[in-house]
Order: C-alpha cells, then sequence, then structure tokens
C-alpha cells in the first residue's frame, strides 16, 4: 500500500482527496493535517467532528501542520490543499525533507516569477522550485509526470478551458489577423463550492445568485493562456449550485476548418483518453453529467457561414478540477493505474 498524507485536509477539496482515497485499493492514508487554530485546548479534532460523513469510515485526527511529523510518518505523497503562500513554504520544506508533493494552490503553476504578484499578490522566492515544478494536467504532460516530485495541480476554470482549446491552437485551427490569434471568448460558471469553505457574505444561502465576478482581471486568466498557447478574454460566473463547471469558449475558425476537422483533432488528442468525453454531435455537456466524476466532457458545433466555433465543457470543480485530478497524478507518479479510485468516483461537499 502507497502511503499518503493530506495537508488542508479541512477544506473542500481535502474532503474530496479523503472521500476518493479512501475507496482507493492502493492506498493508506496515514495523516490529515490543517491550522493549529481547529485543536480545543490543545486536543487534535477527530476528522469525522469536521466532516461528519466519515463518521466510523476514518478516525484519524486532524493535527496541527507538523512537517518533521509529516516525514516520520513516511508517505509516498504529499497533498497540500492549502493557500498559495502555504503551499509555498509547506513544499519546500517536504521537498527538504525528500518527499513527493502534489501541490492543489496555485503557487508552482508558472515558471514566470513575475506572474505572482501581479495576480496573486505575493513575491516568489523559491524560482528554483519553479522550474522545478510539472503542471499537473496528464492529458499534456503524462510522461514529465512520472518521475516528477513537485507537481502543480491545475486550477478548476483552466482545467475546464485548457483541455477543450489547446488541441484547435496547436493544430492552426484558431484565426488569425495582424496581431496574432483571435482571442477565445471563455465564459464559464462554477458551483459555490469554488470559493472554498470560509465564510463569505457572497457564498450564504441567502445570497448566491447568478452573477460575473474577476471581469477582465481573474487570476485564472494567465494560467489558461500560458497552458493553452493563446490570448483569451475569460469571464468566470459564481452559480447557485454546490459544485461543478460548465464553460462555453467562443472562437473563430481558421481558413479551412470545418465541424468535422474539429472534431477529427479532438479525437485525435482525447479519444484514449480515460478522463476525457467527446459528445456526439447535438449532444451538449452538462454539469449533472460530471458531478462527483473525474471526467471532462466536452462538445462543439461550427456555424459554416461565419466560421464560427462553440466550445462546451463541464467538469466537477472538486474532483477533476481539484482532488480527483490530483490524485489521477499521484496514481502516474507512483506507477499505479491512473484510473484507480477516480471510476466511479463518489462523495459530497456536505
Amino acid at each position: 500500500m502507497k502511503r499518503v498524507a493530506i495537508i488542508g485536509a479541512g477544506g473542500y477539496s481535502g474532503a474530496e482527496l479523503v472521500s476518493i482515497l479512501l475507496n482507493h485499493p492502493a492506498v493508506s492514508i496515514v495523516g490529515l493535517y490543517g491550522s493549529a487554530r481547529r485543536e480545543r485546548d490543545g486536543i487534535a479534532q477527530n476528522y469525522s467532528s469536521v466532516f461528519p460523513r466519515f463518521r466510523g469510515r476514518l478516525d484519524l485526527p486532524l493535527l496541527a501542520t507538523d512537517l518533521d511529523a509529516i516525514a516520520h510518518a513516511l508517505p509516498d505523497a504529499v497533498f497540500l490543499a492549502t493557500p498559495h503562500e502555504a503551499s509555498l513554504e509547506l513544499a519546500a520544506g517536504l521537498l527538504q525533507r525528500g518527499l513527493t508533493v502534489l501541490d492543489l494552490s496555485a503557487a508552482f503553476r508558472f515558471q514566470d516569477p513575475a506572474v505572482y504578484p501581479l495576480h496573486y499578490g505575493f513575491s516568489h522566492h523559491n524560482l528554483d522550485l519553479l522550474q522545478r515544478a510539472v503542471y499537473g494536467l496528464p492529458e499534456l504532460h503524462r510522461s514529465r509526470l512520472s518521475t516528477a516530485d513537485l507537481i502543480a495541480v491545475p486550477g478548476c476554470y483552466p482545467t475546464s478551458a485548457i483541455l477543450p482549446l489547446t488541441p484547435l491552437v496547436k493544430a492552426g485551427a484558431i484565426r488569425q489577423d495582424d496581431r496574432g490569434i483571435r482571442p477565445p471568448i471563455i465564459t464559464s460558471t462554477s458551483g459555490v463550492s469554488g470559493a472554498g469553505r470560509a465564510l463569505k457574505q457572497n457564498s450564504l444561502f441567502c445570497e448566491v445568485s447568478l452573477q460575473p465576478y474577476g471581469v477582465f482581471s481573474h487570476r485564472h486568466t494567465p494560467e489558461i493562456q500560458t497552458y493553452c498557447g493563446a490570448p483569451v478574454v475569460f469571464t468566470p460566473h459564481l452559480g447557485p449550485f454546490v459544485r461543478g463547471i460548465l464553460s462555453t469558449i467562443h472562437a473563430d475558425l481558421a481558413d479551412g476548418w470545418s465541424a468535422d476537422a474539429v472534431g477529427k483533432i479532438l479525437h485525435q488528442a482525447y479519444g484514449n483518453e480515460p478522463f476525457v468525453r467527446l459528445c456526439p454531435p447535438g449532444v451538449w455537456p452538462a454539469i449533472a453529467d460530471v458531478a462527483h466524476t473525474n471526467f471532462c466532457d466536452i462538445g462543439w458545433a461550427v456555424d459554416p457561414t461565419q466560421r464560427h466555433l462553440i466550445l462546451v465543457s463541464a467538469i466537477d470543480n472538486l474532483v477533476k478540477g481539484a482532488a480527483g485530478q490530483a490524485v489521477q497524478c499521484m496514481n502516474i507518479r507512483l506507477g499505479l493505474d491512473e484510473r484507480l479510485s477516480l471510476v466511479p468516483c463518489s462523495s459530497d461537499t456536505r
């Protein structure tokens, strides 16, 4: 059995990791860690008191994070479901202790350190780790993941946009003008769990409404652009549902491109991928079809008169957009079947 530890187990992504890993036939959870503020009078809470759905299934304590204690547990992999600045420090310490790290934050997704103060509000001082990290999108970087000791698990919105767009950008399908590729326009809507478990007014049951946010300024824009290879206009929306992301992408096609040509490229890229499902013509992705799974569903159509492409993708933001993708990367890194514990995958945020 492979041994794993989770830091940040008290959040939604951390709990999703626990749900998936509890069903993993080749993995044992050897430690759950979070903030010391969860302790009461110096005594750690039982994990099932934080998430009662694990009562009787997992009775480990949620301990304050201690890197030496984590290393002493001899994990084969450590997951970081922590804020960016915390991951920055934790990953460095874990790597110094010879551990393999899968980070669900954005702390190591970019090789260019200038991105961090501009979009994330902090300066990156572990520049060597930026070069060492591998972006954890298996469909693009599977071979590199097999030997990586620091894996930067992609963001949820970027996963939903990069997967449908990247093969078409690489194939030259997107129209260009004098200024280069015409930016595809991405409209994405996420469930409220994407905002995390912290108390925020616009995440309260009576306050949630469908609305855009981060217009022209969302921090996931540079991640999408970096890994799909094209400029984009990205607008996220908060939706009044628990989990899932639906992304609708508009792009102008280059001369000679048709719906059949688009389909051929997507089938070449993803026809043998275990977690990308291409919808038949006239069938569109839906959040209900991917909820609690590690699948990304993709559909498309082309208006031949205007050579205009519409791509639609759906993922579960907590699974393929976070914990499931991290486990898929872990499976690859540890030499396991990457589908283990992910087909089927079942859990709940509540």
